[in-house]
């Protein structure tokens, strides 16, 4: 009997686990089941498929909790003996099988092991073939259920599911007649797509022959015999597997036509069944094709690097939790709400990360980002954030999007075309994240709204769907598409511009991305001001803060950011906490955009009442007296010392919030909404707290000179942050010293703009003093992220000038950093080895004081300790490495000769220079072959070091000669040049052949100064011939008798291209780069009559000729300068 050969396949006699704790009494009724089932042997009789049908239908009815009580093991089990006891031919019995399967599965959460799935495959597959059509949905149903989550172990029976003449493939086609099956097969396929985390996926031919099916699904017409709900859930199952290939198959859309042909359906589904639009798509969209621009991220400044890290609401990394088995996309009549794999609320994981989308912070891989996809997983992440999880609580699927006025027929119409619409928008998502910024912004104007002609109709985009849409799950998930689309987008909106009235026959590219982003801003304040779900009202928020974090608005007229401003400070009091959250995220952005942009500098200086009044107010009031902490002891604003900048007598009203939410305890019982209550704190609610200490960083970074009215009060919220227990608001406290830091340093450089009565006094006070303290307390954290912080602001505050000098305190800064240099976090050891460069960076500044007393206090010991640590560091990541080799080469400038001369020192002096000297050859990172370069010139400024006669002089030269000529790096290029112009003393380059190589490699680097394939390097061509023409300079003003014979041959052979390039020096100077070439024509030229002196005044071999030829050269150089710029005539020159 076919049942029984079926079954003799599996090995039998599989024993069950011993009964595990007492079951629920769920489990009970299964057992017993499922023991009377096992009693039954294979029979063709009528009362034993009678028997059989009867225990299937008990089975399939019997009131399971989920997972209550059951083994997965035992499922399964009893899976493959129902499937021993009925032959693959019987059509009732397989019918009753298959719901069986599908029922248990689902019901139980379960996924069948590998052993059992491959009889239970072999035996669906065999029921299909011989079963007859009217059972293949149950059938197809019981297996999409068995491959959900177990695509890897399906290698067997691919091609026999997905061959040419696979059964998938036929039933999935759309000349299949049964709709449903063909939804069934569609189904099938999408399962197998999903993906497992650490198993291997589908091979690459499968992935594209399920790709081309799905495409086509998508965009074939609904059929004639096909009810709209059946052509709803078909759709929705094609988007899934296109979703499941691009998050876990990690499928590269790389043919423009694939792209264009997904992104045009995607579009059209978008759309599907929205009420009073019906849209015609293209099969394939294509690119319009973009300006050159520089598709990598800009680069930012330095001081800005603490931002890299900052977290958002909660910090934790998120966890590849498998996502809940439900329905696996079959019984999508009823939602159910717990288990439901489909739309979930946009608020799930969305809340996750309320910066979402900022450039510190990239989502993670994968759906679980999405707000409506894999939103259980978020949720069990935020349980244990600063906020129960109550408060950032989704709706669940069971939740209506509609009212129950609608009910009936049409509103499940509705609601499975909401479905559709989200499943387009989720799987669009994964194809952003799937390819590049610059591919995705080549379709920039099919997605994203442009301002309409006059009397034109407003282009279908993304924001139609934001602003028409009945469903507010539909609506947050095209405000996410939207967000992602604009994050990352500085660079490519950087060509806007609208500031001139353009009277042309054509519109300029840059005024037509100008006229999207005015259409952005205008459709999301609309937007705004119509929304009245909470969780769409935040996502609405939040892509406003991604537009305003991109977009240029120095280049495009006023008003943008006032609109937007005014428009969210009512939020700032909404009674839902996360709108109120990313109400202060946006007003960040707005702070720290191009900042300091005089338009916000006067929003900033509104009265603080200004759009603030709500008599629902959930966020502390700023009353006049105290107005920022109660029962303070002393006076606060009395003991500022600084007077009001110019331009500010209004107090920031925006500084003066931010600081009451961090300290002031909340006023009323529904400030902190549930999250705030199930903690029982007094105080606002983490996120908003962390929030706004952000916007303080941002204002003291962008907005110091209205900052530092506040400074003592600033001070005092530091300090009580970094007293918290809390680690995330110890880390931005932390941060936000840096920021204040940095900007009292900013103050005192030598190009700033500050009149020196309106500087800050750095004077040590009390709670400086204390700040200090805390930070090297701080240093011990077991929070990576708050001890990340605290070692980067430590290296913002030594280059203060009355802590610098101070050796006790950079002592114990250099022992605190030296030990966060060997932490496991990455992280940490980055900003640590960021420290160490600026500690070692002052200990250059304090060299050059007259007082010699800080190098002699100094610790020897501590100096090698630092050596020691750094050369480690220098092996470590590049982000790490860029740093320690600028250490190295500041503390081997700062040696003294005491230093040198001790034995102990002698050995660590050579490693240092040999770790230096490989980090300029490697193929690292372009910036940390430029910071080696750089800390190689530093050492070349230690005259007590054996510059010249020792081994490492050559290999040093070697390196800097090799990538002065070679490397593809420009800006490493110029540094490496700048590096060789140093020594002071002909005797530093060494013998004649050293002297010798090195002017012939700058020669050479000044032939290829303009050899390069890579446009962007060009910039630089300029400033790398003006270092080398100073180089060439400076060796010809120390060259010694014995190398003008070298240096005359050169000339011969390529004196015209060397004295066109010197003319072009003597002319124009140093462009675009800071390399320290002299800018004024006197100093250019004096340096050339400097050389041409010191060649006249070398003694000449007799008959030698060489000294003649280079003085000649010379001259012909300046007199050809001087009479081509019409000055004097030549003086000073004496022809000998």
């Amino acid at each position: 009997m076919a049942a029984v050969q079926v079954a003799g396949s599996l090995p039998g006699g599989q024993q069950r686990q011993a009964p595990r704790e007492p079951p629920p009494e769920q489990g009970n009724g299964f057992r017993c089941l499922s023991a009377r089932l096992r009693a039954l042997r294979p029979d063709d009789s009528s009362s034993a498929r009678t028997e059989i049908h009867l225990l299937f239908d008990q089975l399939i009815s019997e009131n399971y909790s989920e997972g209550g009580g059951v083994a997965p093991e035992d499922v399964s089990t009893l899976l493959v003996q129902a499937c021993r006891l009925v032959p693959p031919n019987q059509n009732h019995l397989v019918s009753k099988v298959s719901q069986l399967i599908h029922h248990l599965l689902n019901r139980l959460q379960v996924i069948v092991d590998e052993q059992n799935l491959d009889f239970l495959l072999a035996y669906t597959i065999s029921a299909i073939q011989q079963c007859s059509s009217w059972t293949h949905v149950e059938v197809l149903q019981a297996l999409a259920a068995l491959v959900y989550c177990n695509g890897s172990k399906c290698q067997k029976y691919l091609p026999d599911l997905l061959g040419k003449s696979g059964l998938l493939m036929k039933l999935s086609d759309s000349s299949q007649s049964d709709p449903e099956v063909r939804r069934a097969a569609v189904h099938c396929m999408a399962n197998l797509c999903l993906s497992v985390p650490g198993q291997p996926y589908l091979e690459e031919p499968y992935q594209n022959i399920c790709f081309q099916a799905f495409l086509t699904t998508l965009q074939s017409p609904k059929s004639s015999d096909m009810d709209d709900i059946t052509f709803c859930m078909l759709l929705q199952n094609a988007l899934k597997g296109i979703q499941s290939l691009l998050n876990g198959g990690k499928m590269k859309l790389t043919q423009t036509d694939e792209l264009g042909a997904l992104l045009a359906v995607l579009k059209k589904s978008m759309f599907h069944g929205l009420p009073g639009l019906s849209i015609e798509m293209p099969t394939v969209l294509y690119p319009t094709p973009l300006p050159q621009y520089d598709g990598r991220p800009p680069d930012k400044p330095q001081q800005s690097e603490s931002s890299a890290s900052r977290p958002t609401v909660n910090r934790k990394k998120k966890s590849k939790v498998k996502p809940k088995k439900t329905q696996q996309g079959e019984d999508e009549e009823e939602e159910e709400p717990s288990g439901e794999r489909e739309a979930a609320s946009v608020t799930g994981s969305g809340r996750a990360n309320l910066r979402e989308g900022s450039p510190q912070c990239p989502p993670s891989a994968g759906v679980q980002s999405l707000p409506f996809n894999g939103s259980g997983a978020a949720g069990k992440e935020r349980a244990s954030s600063p906020l129960s999880s109550s408060s950032w609580k989704r709706v669940s699927s069971s939740e209506s999007d509609y009212s129950d006025a609608e009910g009936g027929m049409q509103s499940k119409m509705r609601s499975y075309q909401a479905k559709v619409r989200q499943g387009a928008l989720a799987c669009f998502l994964s194809t952003i994240k799937s390819i590049e910024k610059k591919v995705l912004y080549g379709y920039w104007s099919a997605f994203v709204p442009d301002t309409p002609e006059l009397g034109s109709p407003q282009s279908v985009s993304l924001m139609t769907l934001t602003l028409k849409d009945p469903s507010p799950k539909t609506r947050a998930c095209a405000l996410q598409v939207l967000s992602a689309i604009l994050e990352g987008s500085k660079q490519f909106l950087s060509v806007a511009e609208d500031t001139s009235d353009h009277r042309r026959a054509f519109t300029p590219f840059s005024v037509m991305i100008a006229s999207s982003i005015r259409e952005l801003h205008r459709c999301l304040l609309l937007a705004l001001v119509a929304e009245s779900s909470s969780q769409t009202l935040t996502q609405i928020i939040k892509c406003l803060a991604n537009l305003v974090s991109n977009s240029p608005y120095n280049r495009l007229k006023l008003s943008l950011l006032t609109k937007v401003w005014n428009q969210i400070k009512p939020y700032l009091r909404h009674k839902d906490v996360n709108v109120r959250v990313s109400s202060l995220t946006l007003l960040g952005a707005v702070v720290s955009t191009h900042a300091p942009l005089p338009e916000v500098q006067l929003l900033l200086q509104q009265p603080c009442s200004s759009g603030l009044s709500n008599s629902n107010s959930a966020t502390p009031h700023l009353s006049p007296a105290d107005w920022w902490k109660k029962g303070s002891s002393g006076p606060f604003l009395e003991e500022t010392s600084v007077s009001s900048p110019k331009g500010s007598s209004e107090p920031c009203w925006l500084i003066r919030l931010c600081i009451s939410i961090v300290v002031l305890p909340k006023e009323d019982s529904c400030s902190g909404g549930d999250a705030a209550s199930a903690a029982g704190s007094t105080y606002e609610p983490s996120p908003m707290r962390l929030e706004a200490l952000q916007v303080l960083a941002h204002l003291a970074r962008g907005y110091f000179s209205m900052a530092q009215v506040y400074l003592m009060e600033l001070g005092e919220v530091i300090c009580k942050c970094m007293g918290e227990a809390d680690p995330s608001i110890q880390l931005h406290g932390a941060k936000l010293l840096e920021e204040v830091g940095t900007g009292l340093i900013q103050q005192y450089k030598r190009d700033s703009s500050v009149a020196p009565d309106q500087r800050v006094p750095v004077t040590l006070s009390d709670r400086q003093i204390l700040c200090i303290t805390l930070l090297l307390g701080l240093n011990d954290s077991k929070n990576r992220l708050v001890k990340a912080a605290t070692s980067r602001a430590l290296g913002v505050y030594v280059l203060f000038p009355c802590l610098r000098q101070d050796v006790i305190f950079v002592a114990d800064t250099a022992n605190a950093i030296l030990m966060s240099l060997q932490d496991k976090s990455l992280n940490v050891r980055a900003k640590a080895a960021w420290s160490l460069g600026n500690l070692t960076d002052t200990l250059i500044v304090n060299m050059e004081t007259p007082d010699p007393s800080f190098q002699e206090e100094f610790s020897g010991l501590l100096l090698l300790k630092m050596l020691r640590s750094a050369i480690e560091a220098s092996k470590d990541k590049d982000k790490v490495k860029s740093n320690a080799v600028r250490a190295l080469g500041n503390l081997l400038h700062f040696l003294q000769p005491s230093h040198i001369q001790k034995p102990r020192f002698a050995e660590i002096i050579e490693e240092s220079l040999q770790a230096l000297i490989s980090t300029v050859l490697t193929e690292a990172a372009m910036k940390v072959r430029w910071n080696a370069c750089y800390a190689l010139g530093n050492v070349f400024k230690n005259p007590a070091l054996p510059l010249g006669t020792a081994p490492w002089t050559s290999q040093a030269y070697n390196a800097l000669t090799s990538v002065v000529t070679s490397c593809k790096n420009f800006k490493v290029r110029i540094r490496s040049a700048t590096a060789l112009s140093i020594p002071g003393k002909r005797e530093h380059y060494g013998s004649v052949d050293q002297y010798a190589q090195i002017w012939n490699a700058l020669v050479t680097a000044l032939q290829k100064s303009e050899d390069t394939t890579d446009f962007l390097e060009f910039k630089y061509c300029a400033s790398l011939r003006t270092q080398i023409c100073q180089a060439l300079i400076h060796l010809l003003s120390l060259a010694s008798t014995s190398d003008l014979p070298s240096i005359k041959e050169t000339l011969e052979l390529n004196g015209d291209m060397i004295q066109s390039y010197i003319l072009q020096f003597l002319k124009s100077g140093a462009e675009g780069d800071d390399t320290g070439a002299p800018h004024s024509p006197q100093e250019r030229d004096q340096m050339v009559k400097t050389a041409l002196e010191h060649i006249s005044s070398v003694q000449a071999l007799t008959g030698d000729t060489a000294k003649r030829a280079i003085m000649g050269f010379l001259e012909d150089t300046l007199t050809i300068y001087f009479d081509s710029g019409s000055q004097v005539a030549l003086i000073g020159l004496t022809h000998r």
